[in-house]
């Protein structure tokens, strides 16, 4: 198939992706406004023969300062077919179009899953002391045309570093947790949680917490909550007018593209959690909780209404979104992990973020500026 890439409008964009089961969310149109900061552009390839559209990029460039150069970022991008033979010929004219845009390095995250593991082999896992990370343990599932997308990627000059962003910091997490939702009943998906998700949802059931959705002018109260976590687990938070913008753009673009819930009890708001939808993919983006109130298990009632929302949505997957592969209990990040798998479902692998340098000084530099920071 012989190829074009142009720019194209956001309506093209988002008939594209409407087109589609599904697509990250950031890389609908409307994340460009989420990422107010970054310049943006829509991309789309056409087939030679046909004229017809066959893949799409929401790109967002980053400016260095004081001069006119850009990181181009294509975050869970772009939307292509990852598995065509003619994979590099995709890819080409992309960077051309880049560099012509003022680019001086490329990084983009392929949609692809190269490994997945069921919830009863990370159990085995996490009970097994010489199991420190999800790799130690033997995968259920392997994509082997994942392995030849990095191949081909590494053979055209694509760069991937040492953690192939399995971390959590500017990249995307590289490990996410998922409960398949396609050909199951929601009684199915229950019956998968571990005995404790069950007891819990029980018990938050019989305490009175009542799980109910929120709007924008409950934001708020939304980001009362999220600070009192980052407090709490020693992160920095996001401000209101993130949240803000995220609900406006994204909810413009669709009604349904973002949706806000609260676990309350005795009229107290305990939990929180915002949730995303594109096409058959739900996320659970930012979650949240007070200090107060966890005995009667508010996070656990508000997962089950989401993922029931998910489901009555006809969604074929509920994400977690992110975890660390690390399954040492002593690592900070591994409660995320503990937490996720209680719901059954499976881990999954992505196969990282990529870089391309563009112009290898500029690149080198940037890399240099990232480590300390």
């Amino acid at each position: 198939m012989s190829l074009t890439l142009r720019t194209i409008s956001r309506e093209q964009h988002l008939a594209y992706i409407q087109s589609l089961p599904s697509a990250s969310h950031m890389q609908v149109p409307a994340w460009a406004d989420v990422k107010a900061e970054w310049r943006s552009e829509n991309m789309g390839w056409f087939d030679d023969k046909t004229g017809e559209m066959v893949g799409a990029g929401l790109v967002l460039y980053r400016q260095l300062p004081k001069i006119k150069r850009y990181l181009a970022y294509l975050p869970e991008g772009p939307v292509i077919n990852w598995y065509a033979p003619n994979l590099e010929e995709w890819l080409r004219p992309m960077l051309a179009h880049l560099k012509q845009q003022g680019a001086f390095s490329v990084k983009m995250g392929p949609p692809v899953i190269i490994r997945r593991w069921e919830a009863p082999s990370i159990k085995k896992g996490i009970q097994d002391p010489d199991v420190k990370r999800l790799r130690d343990i033997e995968a259920d599932f392997i994509e082997p045309r994942a392995f030849e997308v990095a191949d081909k990627l590494r053979r055209m000059g694509w760069q991937q570093g040492e953690d192939g962003g399995a971390g959590f910091g500017d990249v995307q997490p590289r490990y996410v947790y998922q409960v398949p939702l396609a050909n199951r009943s929601l009684e199915e998906v229950h019956k998968n949680f571990n005995q404790l998700w069950r007891r819990n949802i029980k018990k938050a059931e019989k305490a009175g917490v009542e799980v109910v959705q929120g709007g924008y002018q409950d934001l708020a109260e939304w980001q009362r909550l999220y600070e009192i976590t980052a407090v709490r687990d020693h992160f920095r938070p996001r401000p209101l007018s993130y949240f803000e913008r995220m609900w406006t753009a994204l909810n413009t673009e669709d009604p349904n593209r973002m949706r806000l819930y609260f676990a309350r009890h005795n009229g107290v708001n305990l939990s929180a959690a915002t949730m995303l939808v594109v096409g058959g993919h739900v996320w659970y983006s930012y979650g949240a909780s007070d200090n107060i109130g966890r005995e009667v298990r508010p996070s656990n009632a508000m997962q089950w209404r989401m993922l029931r929302d998910a489901y009555a949505l006809g969604a074929t997957v509920y994400d977690l979104r992110g975890i660390s592969d690390s399954l040492d209990e002593t690592d900070h990040l591994f409660g995320l992990i503990q937490f996720k798998v209680g719901t059954g479902g499976q881990a999954a692998e992505y196969l990282g973020e990529w870089d391309f340098p563009l112009n290898k000084l500029l690149h080198k530099a940037l890399d240099i500026y990232m480590s300390r920071r």
